[in-house]
């Protein structure tokens, strides 16, 4: 059940003892909030809805609890954990990489062998988007607490770009997984390994951009919270 998976999410996060608790935090908030949208019947389908996010959500549990099991696109996530010169918004971004590009359409296509048909899938898989704008302006808030920055770049446009590239970033699962479903077992092997590839290669953009930005992030970890504890607090909605 969801609410049981978003509870798995919050105590991971609090478990932590790096920054993989980042990523854990906001997922665990995210699922909650998708987990009342449930209750509420906002989805067309809620148990199948239920379903859906708690095996899409197993991915990042597994990859979390078992390092043996992670994809390339999981191993840099988890590989700069600890590195101080990361910034809380990077760590952020890493997790949304692999989980939405690399789990997502992994998990619509499991869905939908499931199901035997995935068009049916969509409705329910685009109301997502809503209810992931609708908690945005909450986590930006949260970031606002422990990333003095992060405000800043919200009211310049920045709020708009992340809806807007995880919008994109979504349209591009259902995309793989379009492409994916009707295939061999062989063949989503091969895709899968393409794909993971693929994110890999934009995990390693995120923690290394241009360097014209760098003097900017430096200024930035410097104007962020240190305390790992008041982040995850921040970012699960607790402080």
């Amino acid at each position: 059940m969801i609410a049981d998976t978003a509870k798995d999410l919050r105590g991971i996060a609090l478990a932590a003892t790096d920054a993989s608790g980042y990523f854990a935090a906001l997922y665990a908030r995210v699922t909650a909030r998708i987990g009342a949208s449930i209750a509420d019947a906002t989805f067309a389908d809620g148990p199948r809805l239920d379903r859906f996010a708690t095996g899409f959500a197993s991915l990042y549990i597994d990859a979390s609890r078992d390092p043996s099991s992670r994809s390339g696109c999981w191993q840099a996530s988890w590989k700069v954990v600890t590195d101080p010169r990361v910034l809380i918004e990077q760590h952020l971004l890493l997790g949304i990489n692999a989980h939405v590009n690399y789990d997502l359409p992994r998990a619509v296509v499991a869905a939908a062998d499931e199901r035997g048909d995935l068009a049916s899938i969509r409705p329910d898989f685009e109301m997502v988007n809503t209810v992931l704008a609708a908690t945005y302006v909450d986590v930006v808030k949260a970031l606002g607490r422990v990333s003095r920055w992060a405000n800043a770049a919200a009211r310049l446009g920045g709020g708009n770009a992340f809806n807007f590239s995880l919008r994109a970033a979504r349209a591009q699962a259902w995309q793989a997984a379009t492409r994916m479903y009707p295939m061999s077992d062989g063949a989503r092997r091969g895709y899968v390994g393409e794909l993971d590839r693929g994110v890999s290669v934009l995990a390693y953009l995120i923690t290394q951009p241009s360097p014209v930005l760098r003097p900017f992030i430096g200024l930035a970890r410097r104007l962020e919270e240190h305390d790992r504890t008041k982040v995850v607090a921040a970012l699960l909605g607790e402080r």
